[in-house]
């Protein structure tokens, strides 16, 4: 085979080679990224023709990692990789996030992307070679395309940046973002920190760029080396008409300004006075313009009201709903909303309303990660709905969307960091964020709404977190901008950027941005951040004004967790051959008792609803991990009766012989004379045989001594 190579070199020294020439060479474009031993098998085919009357660019992305790649079989019935899981639909939305602004805007045709983990490093991470192998293909393939661009991840450890940390150095930074970029501008950047300044992030995303530059030209060497991409194909997927988009935009640019610079708070009230400005100039055409412009007019109405509304704020520095560039929605906030959930909360911003509830469980509501690579238990989930009804509109449900899983995954990130330590808290933690109104920053309602509902439910949180989401509007040809905070879905929409920031009063914990105008300059960029701070504090002021701290204590149904260890070579007499004492435990005292092996010690917690419950298994544990001493007093159960004796169970498990000799100080003839079995008795443990490790229990010398005592010995 004729493969074709290129080698890239990290600064550290460590290497990523790009293949192409041996492996799907059907596909338009194919390439293989390895880095370690870690290998990505990136395609990409499209069409030769666009859909009929598609105007959108209908391009896919997916990442899917092979079981095989990490030697490891798929888990569930059928033992094949099925479902995409969520971090392979993350590492989907990193990707296509940073491709989709590049293809031409006129460019229709479906191109369907796939990148494919072939051979796993467990300590390279592939989702930082995704989209280096993604762009790559694309740039030797002959599809359109304003790249090439790449992601490179970046981790901070003992205040140093390093590029593409290996996963166990990554446990030790306290920073972990991803950052997307062409040669001259960054494109995305989403990630987690803990609680650092705007002042590191510009400095991680900078340093990140320094090595994407090397990437990017990387790549265009190694196009130059493929004979198929010097001539990208030819394409007409628009029938335009400039004179009537002029015609259009006489009639109706004028009147979308005026309205823009007017300000309406009322989203459906915009939305009825756009339509309706629409409507009225389709209706001023023939019938047969109306057939002859049916594509163009919305193509054309949509980047005409683009215009006037970017430039109404541009001019009069006023948003759409009338606020000012850094003006807040208005902001109510209410807690404890749901009187049975563990926790609830409603943050409400403008238009944009969550109601988010906590719930706290054990370790058996952990939720189990069998991925290719990654394998263990997650103890905090956050799961983010988008009904549609929360836009007002009627939509099939088709189960969870991928925006779903990228949402909630922000928003877990921005507030994993202020959970209790794991020593502190024992719970199984879930949040639910069910979107009732959206209009822009739903997510970040999600983060403020979730602090919220952490703290009604007494979970000790280390700090509040509060987010916020900012939007840019630019004009290249004036130099004139405009950075937006709190934005609008129509400000996303129609904006420039869409920059999520949240964190604490003393630094950031999450960001998220997409950047769709070329060359945002590094100022820009700090303003944002500095805007969003000031915005952040204020948000988090508001919800103060309803909740201050964590409440003293759970809720009275919340069931209450009790965490003891014990030595592990006591788990298995805690448990009891096939379960029976810990079971007879649960049943007696109406507990869960959840048990399991972590180092040298067995770790147990004990779910009770009530303090009587959870103190007898306590006692229960305690005695059977107890270890015999000499000379010590102990309430047992008579067990058995021999002829010589009783056996004694003073501990679970644990026998000893009490003598007839030593039963009362009056001689006995029989033992049923003083005990029968299923008694109760004190006894002191007198002696263990240093050979075969047996109890001689004594209960007479527990009693007082007959002062006649001497008289009974037999003669």
């Amino acid at each position: 085979m004729n493969a074709i190579t290129k080698k890239i070199q990290l600064p550290d020294g460590r290497e990523i080679t790009l293949e192409t020439g041996r492996l799907a060479r059907q596909a338009d474009g194919a390439v293989v990224v390895k880095m370690g031993d870690t290998m990505l098998l990136a395609t990409v085919v499209a069409r030769t023709e666009a859909g009929e009357n598609v105007d959108y660019m209908p391009l896919s992305v997916d990442y899917r990692e092979k079981y095989a790649s990490a030697g490891r079989f798929p888990g569930g019935f059928f033992k094949r990789e099925a479902r995409p899981s969520d971090s392979e639909v993350l590492t989907s939305r990193l990707v296509d996030r940073a491709l989709r602004p590049l293809f031409p805007d006129d460019y229709h045709a479906e191109v369907q992307v796939m990148v494919t983990l072939i051979s796993a490093d467990k300590n390279i991470l592939p989702d930082a070679l995704a989209c280096l192998a993604a762009s790559t293909a694309i740039a030797i393939s002959d599809i359109p395309f304003n790249g090439p661009i790449s992601e490179v991840k970046v981790g901070r450890v003992n205040g140093e940046l390093i590029a593409n940390p290996d996963a166990d150095v990554l446990l030790d930074s306290d920073l972990d973002i991803m950052v997307a970029a062409s040669i001259d501008n960054i494109m995305m950047v989403e990630g987690e920190m803990k609680e650092i300044s705007e002042k590191d992030m510009v400095e991680a995303i900078k340093f990140a760029h320094e090595i994407i530059k090397i990437q990017c030209q990387a790549q265009i060497e190694f196009a130059g080396m493929v004979e198929k991409s010097k001539i990208k194909r030819e394409y007409c997927h628009e029938t335009n008409d400039l004179d009537f988009k002029q015609v259009m935009r006489d009639a109706t640019y004028q009147k979308i300004y005026d309205m823009a610079i007017k300000g309406i708070a009322n989203k459906k009230e915009r939305k009825t006075i756009l339509d309706t400005i629409k409507s009225e100039f389709v209706e001023s055409l023939s019938d047969e313009e109306k057939e002859a412009k049916k594509m163009m007019i919305p193509r054309y109405y949509h980047d005409i009201e683009r215009e006037a509304i970017r430039n109404a704020t541009l001019d009069s520095k006023i948003r759409i709903d009338g606020r000012k560039l850094d003006e807040i929605r208005p902001i109510w906030t209410e807690v404890d909303y749901l009187p049975a959930a563990h926790g609830s909360a409603i943050f409400t911003r403008g238009e944009t309303q969550s109601l988010t509830t906590v719930t706290l469980g054990t370790k058996l509501d952990e939720q189990i990660i069998d991925g290719a690579i990654f394998e263990g238990r997650s103890k905090f989930m956050l799961h983010y709905n988008f009904p549609p009804f929360s836009t007002g509109e009627v939509k099939r449900l088709m189960g969870t969307s991928r925006r779903e899983v990228g949402h909630g995954n922000l928003a877990l990130r921005a507030l994993k960091f202020i959970l209790p330590n794991p020593e502190d808290n024992h719970y199984t933690t879930r949040i639910v964020s069910d979107i009732l109104e959206s209009n822009g920053s739903s997510s970040m309602a999600t983060v403020c709404a979730g602090t919220m509902a952490l703290m009604d439910a007494g979970v000790k949180i280390k700090k509040p977190v509060s987010g916020i989401a900012m939007g840019l509007i630019s004009d290249s040809k004036t130099n004139r901008y405009a950075v937006l905070s709190d934005i609008l879905g129509d400000e996303d929409h129609l904006g420039d950027m869409d920059f999520k920031v949240c964190g604490t009063r003393d630094g950031i914990t999450a960001c998220q941005m997409d950047i769709k105008v070329d060359g945002m300059p590094y100022e820009i960029l700090e303003q944002a951040l500095e805007q969003a701070k000031a915005g952040r504090l204020h948000i988090m002021g508001e919800m103060m004004k309803t909740i201050t701290e964590p409440r003293a204590d759970f809720k009275p149904f919340v069931p209450r967790i009790t965490q003891i260890k014990i030595p592990k070579e006591f788990i298995g007499a805690v448990i009891g051959p096939g379960g029976k004492v810990i079971q007879e435990m649960q049943r007696e005292t109406g507990t869960t008792i959840v048990i399991e092996e972590v180092g040298e010690f067995g770790v147990i917690d004990i779910v009770a609803s009530n303090v009587e419950a959870k103190d007898a298994v306590v006692e229960r544990i305690k005695r059977i991990c107890a270890v015999p001493e000499v000379g010590e007093i102990y309430k047992g159960k008579v067990k058995n009766i021999t002829t010589f004796g009783a056996f004694i169970e003073i501990l679970p498990g644990q026998d000893g012989l009490l003598h007839i000799s030593e039963i009362e100080w009056r001689r006995l003839e029989k033992v049923e004379d003083a005990l029968k079995v299923g008694d109760e008795v004190e006894v002191k443990l007198i002696d263990v045989d240093p050979k075969t490790g047996k109890l001689k229990l004594s209960r007479k010398v527990l009693l007082e001594k007959p002062a006649n005592y001497q008289d009974q010995k037999p003669k």
